[in-house]
């Protein structure tokens, strides 16, 4: 008789731990945790070499930036912690590709090529190009034409790369490495050479000339605007749809609760995140 009592008692029970225990948690934090390679982390891809955007503080160990603040935002709202990969920017896309992490939070910009072969979120940064030059130049050009007989730098494999590249094809001028231009793997060696006066003009995104011109005593101006239609976005491996999803529901609650403008002030003085929603 127990042991009948015990297998109806039983019987009743295990619906009850079934339906409590085997609930589907469709929260964004429950969806995030099965979308991610490694099971509650999202790993993220950084080029920490690219201030204010993401670079490493004073102890040379920490990261910080604009893009690590975000990161970590993004991760707590999904439930997840976070971890980042620090990687050179030549190599940056096909980690991403071949599963070294679940994404790049690195100042990516959108482009339609670039949205061929990987998956974007929505934008939550603008951007441009702009030339920059010190204060005390006697060259200040103000296209992309003025440039022409002087040493223009830029970081390598990145946007501004990629236009004064295509400028140069369309109009049949000859660039001549380390002659008439001057390729860096790090944004921060193009300001240390202009600082030094071993070229004359860089190339850059706006989030980052924001940066150096912002420093007491810093010698540097910005000359012209070459272009002022980019944006930055989160750019995941093709196909990854979900967590694609789930990250622009992140970004969305962000911005409505105010964490992305707070991050953009601490940051860069100023709101650069509303203008791209």
């Amino acid at each position: 008789m127990k042991k009948i009592c015990g297998i109806c008692a039983l019987a009743l029970v295990l619906p009850a731990l079934v339906f409590a225990g085997g609930k589907k948690d469709d929260s964004p934090a429950g969806a995030a945790k099965s979308l991610t390679m490694k099971p509650g982390v999202l790993t993220v891809g950084m080029e920490i070499g690219y201030p204010p955007m993401e670079y490493y503080d004073t102890d040379g160990k920490t990261p910080i930036g604009f893009d690590v603040s975000m990161a970590k935002a993004i991760a707590a709202k999904l439930g997840l912690a976070f971890e980042y990969v620090d990687t050179a920017w030549d190599g940056i896309f096909a980690g991403v590709d071949t599963g070294k992490y679940d994404c790049i939070i690195s100042s990516v910009t959108w482009t339609e090529e670039r949205a061929e072969k990987f998956n974007f979120t929505k934008p939550y940064v603008a951007n441009s190009q702009l030339l920059v030059v010190r204060r005390d130049s006697k060259v200040k050009p103000s296209s992309m034409e003025g440039t022409i007989g002087l040493r223009l730098t830029y970081q390598a494999e990145t946007t501004s790369d990629t236009l004064a590249t295509e400028w140069a094809e369309k109009n049949g001028v000859k660039l001549v490495q380390g002659k008439d231009v001057f390729e860096y793997d790090k944004v921060m060696n193009c300001f240390d050479e202009l600082k030094v006066g071993r070229v004359d003009v860089i190339l850059v995104d706006s989030v980052v000339a924001a940066e150096y011109l912002s420093q007491p005593g810093n010698p540097f101006e910005i000359c012209a605007e070459i272009s002022n239609d980019e944006v930055l976005a989160i750019c995941l491996k093709k196909g990854n749809d979900a967590l694609t999803a789930a990250m622009n529901k992140a970004l969305d609650e962000l911005y409505a609760d105010g964490t992305l403008q707070k991050i953009s002030q601490e940051v860069f003085g100023t709101d650069v995140v509303s203008s791209v929603r």
